[in-house]
């Protein structure tokens, strides 16, 4: 049985799904056709009906709750976690109403993080996650950061203004859920589990072989040196990584409530949790 996959060119997706869509694993009859986005890419990618697996932002998962199904392992959800805003000021202390932010997509949950701790701040525009550490430096406004840019910033010349998921923790009381695995909700309920099962097959298997990182890591890492690389995945591959458990899943369903209440939405997470 032939399934198309698609995650990002991130080093904690292609630590998570090389040992599966590089057949390092026993798939069981299963092949994979893989295709790689930036996460906003993989959203829309989602949205429009696209993959059978597919890599997503948490904030994006309540509209698709009618197409896909959450898997239990692959997600990356955790504590310190979350995206940064940053600016080119050390100065700055508060966020002024009328600098324009930048976000790495409208349907990430880098958006929803930054509204929920701006709820007021209107003025935002959407770039690719890796261009927005640029628009700060040229002095064009605040922005957003996720993956290896939290690595890097600093080293640049710009200042943390808000972390985003340790407000949300703060608030919340509830783990920070970023990314997640959905397949869609025609795949038989077994097949989902198998797919789900051999997703977490695939991280013990890079685990088991870390520190070493395979090629399929490094070439797809942006020319990040392998430091930023294992930071990266450190931060990002966890025990959430491998179940969600029932802090995983309560955390997510914290996320839904919230954004029910923000957006005026009645989706309910059972919609969307495995099974």
């Amino acid at each position: 049985m032939k399934f198309s996959i698609a995650f990002s060119l991130c080093p904690n997706d292609t630590f998570i799904f090389d040992g599966l869509v590089n057949n390092k694993i026993d798939t069981e009859g299963f092949t994979f056709e893989t295709s790689m986005e930036d996460i906003e890419a993989l959203n829309r990618a989602a949205l429009n009906g696209g993959p059978d697996i597919c890599k997503v932002s948490y904030a994006a998962l309540p509209m698709l709750s009618d197409k896909y199904r959450l898997l239990e392992s692959g997600s990356a959800l955790g504590h310190g976690v979350g995206p940064l805003l940053i600016v080119n000021d050390k100065h700055l202390k508060v966020l002024p109403q009328d600098i324009i932010v930048a976000l790495p997509g409208e349907n990430t949950t880098a958006h929803l993080l930054f509204s929920y701790a701006f709820p007021g701040h209107i003025n935002k525009i959407y770039l690719r996650y890796d261009e927005i550490e640029d628009f700060v430096i040229k002095g064009k406004g605040a922005g957003v950061i996720i993956h290896e840019n939290r690595f890097t910033y600093h080293n640049k010349g710009l200042y943390l203004l808000n972390d985003l998921g340790e407000f949300w923790e703060d608030h919340t009381g509830g783990k920070i859920p970023l990314g997640a695995i959905v397949i869609k909700k025609e795949v038989p309920n077994g097949v989902q589990h198998k797919i789900g099962d051999l997703v977490r097959q695939s991280i013990e298997y890079s685990l088991s072989n870390y520190p070493n990182l395979s090629d399929f890591v490094k070439d797809h890492a942006q020319e990040m040196s392998e430091d930023i690389m294992r930071r990266h995945i450190e931060l990002y591959v966890n025990e959430f990584s491998l179940g969600l458990g029932v802090e995983g899943r309560s955390a997510v369903k914290k996320l839904v409530e919230v954004f029910n209440r923000m957006y005026q939405k009645e989706i309910d997470s059972e919609a969307f949790l495995p099974v």
